[in-house]
């Protein structure tokens, strides 16, 4: 592979190289896939080299890695955030049940994401999430026509927080009215 010749684009250049390799400690040769990218304003170009028995071109293994890669970090973020490794019961059957409801816990938690949250904070992490809005503490004031809700400002801004409950009533009414 070469340079790219000319001025450098602003967006990056990317191109897919194959090639068969055999380490020392291998029986075999394997196919080896090179994804080089040049970015504007870096000197190097960034490698990446994948090692597969997939039988697809170049692009769509590195997509199906890539998309393999975020699966991880999900898997990652539910044991960190819902805590879904802790699995003490002494029977399979209610190990299981707590793993179900924890999976379930991380799934009403991506949901809420995208669809409560507001543009500004939707890239927070599931950790984030449940330590600044759903796992804090609050005063309950009960007026004769209103409740009040006294929460300290440290977590998120009360508009920030009145932004998501804004949300939230939008996604019941559009519930009541598909009924």
């Amino acid at each position: 592979m070469t340079w790219p010749v000319g001025r450098p684009p602003k967006t990056p250049i990317v191109l897919y190289h194959e090639f068969e390799y055999q380490a020392a400690t291998w029986s075999r040769e394997r196919r080896v896939i090179a994804k080089v990218e040049w970015h504007h304003g870096e000197l190097f170009p960034r490698l990446g080299f994948i090692v597969t028995n997939l039988r697809r071109t170049a692009k769509s293994v590195v997509r199906f890695y890539n998309h393999r890669g975020t699966a991880e970090q999900t898997i990652k973020e539910g044991k960190n955030a819902v805590k879904w490794t802790r699995l003490s019961c002494h029977d399979f059957i209610d190990n299981q049940v707590r793993l179900q409801h924890f999976v379930f816990a991380y799934n009403l938690g991506n949901f809420f994401r995208p669809t409560a949250l507001p543009k500004a904070v939707r890239q927070w992490t599931m950790t984030t999430l449940r330590e600044k809005v759903i796992k804090i503490g609050a005063k309950v004031i009960n007026h004769a026509r209103s409740i009040v809700f006294q929460m300290a400002e440290v977590a998120v801004s009360q508009e920030l927080f009145a932004a998501i409950l804004r949300r939230i009533r939008k996604l019941r009414l559009r519930v009541e009215a598909s009924w």
